[in-house]
């Protein structure tokens, strides 16, 4: 766990800190328009505030129903704009909030990567792995049986496909290994990382960033990590904590 939040000032409104970095700012709005795509996936679209990105209905498995977008965000200005009934989940992305009634739920860090050099990166095949886009609803399919380890949860609908790029690593035929890219104006989110067992997860960072280097050049990596030890050995660095609440 991260250390404790400042607390709250007499209005209740956190403490000012200086000038949010410019790579914090892009990982936290890129996560934020991962979780809009998603939700508008399932019929469900959220709603960009100055403060916060807010959905008042209740959103998929995983996925907050709010993301704060400025250190100056309070709790009303997220929890007065969902369902803050039982399962309600708030994305604190500077970890600086204070819910009442909401409990932590995972501390994590927001992670960066400069836009990789040309020729830095392995090639896009790495001995018998090579990779693709998940381009229809049976790959999609194939993609979630192999994350979610045997099952297809539905979590990713079709839906999602012309506006993120599903990342598929494929050994003697069988999906083993994926992530998500969400690309974005000016940096490329990279999320849902995973091997399935008895395959290397470097592998699967290695072949990830190559194809994030391949399809969007020059644009710089972004994401968050509960444990950001794998990312940091393919060049992403730490560059500030986040917290998930959790209604109970």
């Amino acid at each position: 766990m991260t250390s404790q939040p400042p607390a709250p000032n007499a209005t209740g409104t956190p403490h000012e800190r200086g000038p949010v970095d410019e790579r914090l700012a892009l990982a936290v709005r890129d996560n934020a328009e991962w979780c809009e795509r998603m939700c508008r996936a399932h019929g469900l679209p959220g709603e960009f505030g100055e403060r916060a990105w807010t959905n008042p209905g209740r959103t998929p498995l995983y996925y907050p129903d709010a993301v704060t977008l400025s250190p100056g965000a309070t709790a009303a200005d997220v929890l007065g704009a969902i369902d803050t009934g039982s399962g309600a989940s708030v994305k604190d992305s500077f970890a600086l909030l204070d819910l009442p009634g909401f409990e932590v739920l995972f501390d994590a860090q927001w992670v960066h990567r400069e836009a990789p050099e040309p020729g830095e990166l392995p090639g896009q095949d790495d001995g018998e792995l090579g990779w693709e886009a998940v381009a229809d609803a049976g790959g999609l399919a194939e993609w979630e049986r192999a994350c979610f380890s045997g099952e297809v949860t539905g979590l990713f609908p079709p839906a999602l496909l012309p506006e993120v790029t599903v990342l598929a690593g494929r050994a003697a035929g069988d999906v083993v290994c994926g992530a998500v890219l969400n690309p974005g104006e000016r940096a490329v989110g990279v999320s849902n990382v995973f091997a399935v067992p008895g395959h290397d997860p470097d592998a699967a960072w290695a072949g990830a960033l190559a194809q994030a280097a391949a399809l969007f050049p020059g644009l710089p990596l972004v994401g968050y990590e509960s444990d950001p030890a794998p990312a940091e050995k393919h060049g992403f660095r730490t560059i500030g904590p986040l917290r998930i609440w959790l209604k109970p």
